[in-house]
Formats: structure tokens, sequence, C-alpha cells
């Protein structure tokens, strides 16, 4: 499971030109489920993200986490973040799952970031083509592979 974290100040998703969903100071979370991914990584990579310590105390230093600051959360699927480009100019996406094995990964890491947070997750919608908007705040942007855990 890849994920590209993004701190924003906000953040919507757009399908066919209607507001689908929003957040103000939180993270928006681009999600890509590899086939091989399980409940496990869900959990890691969950825990993960919302610990990150990376929102900004009194003393303008990054030393607070999602949890801390009650920040939002969006999670919108993006299988192109398993992209491979060894071969060619066409990215090959074989290791991102196929919709059987995604749709019910995406949604069981949204209602597990439900219950850690204790409120409602914002979302796009599986498989739709939707316009993401955000001011990234900093900006600041980390990538986690729950298959590398680096």
């Amino acid at each position: 499971m890849r994920a590209v974290i993004q701190r924003v100040s906000e953040a919507t998703v757009s399908i066919d030109g209607h507001e689908f969903s929003s957040i103000r100071q939180g993270l928006l979370v681009l999600l890509g489920v590899e086939n091989e991914d399980n409940q496990d990584d869900i959990t890691w990579l969950l825990t993960k993200i919302l610990n990150l310590r990376i929102f900004n105390d009194q003393q303008q230093v990054m030393n607070l986490s999602l949890l801390d600051v009650k920040g939002e959360l969006m999670v919108v699927s993006q299988f192109t973040l398993h992209a491979q480009t060894k071969k060619g100019n066409r990215p090959s996406y074989i290791k991102a799952a196929k919709h059987d094995v995604a749709i019910p990964m995406y949604e069981s890491f949204i209602r597990s970031a439900e219950r850690l947070l204790d409120r409602n997750v914002a979302t796009g919608q599986f498989g739709a083509d939707m316009k993401v908007c955000l001011v990234n705040d900093g900006p600041v942007t980390i990538i986690i592979d729950s298959k590398q855990k680096e």
C-alpha cells in the first residue's frame, strides 16, 4: 500500500464539476492499493499517517500529529501510485490492485480511519474522474510504502 501524504490548509474533490467533498486543515492522502496488500498494511500505514509529527507547534516546529491538532483527513484512491516506469514511456500498472481487491481495501482504510479519528473522513469516489484541488501547507509532502517501511 502506497500513500502520498500532503499537509493541507484546504482540499476539495470535484466530480463532474460539482464539489464531492472538502476539508480544511489536515491531511490529503492519495492511496494506492497493491495486489498483495492486506489488513496489516492498512493498520501499519494508517497508524503511521495519523501519528506523523508534521504540524507546527507553538514554536513553529513540526512536532504535532493530525491527532494532536484535531485536523481533518481526506483519502482519495489513486492506482497510478503503483506505476512502473522502468521500460518504455508508457507506465505499467500491473502491481496496482484490480477493483475487486482495491475497493474493499480502500473502504476498509477509510472505516479504520474513521474509527481511530472518531469522525467522518472525506473521500473521493473510487474509479471516478476526479479533480483534486489543494493548498499544500508548507509545502509538506511525504511518501510512505507499507512494503518498504522506511
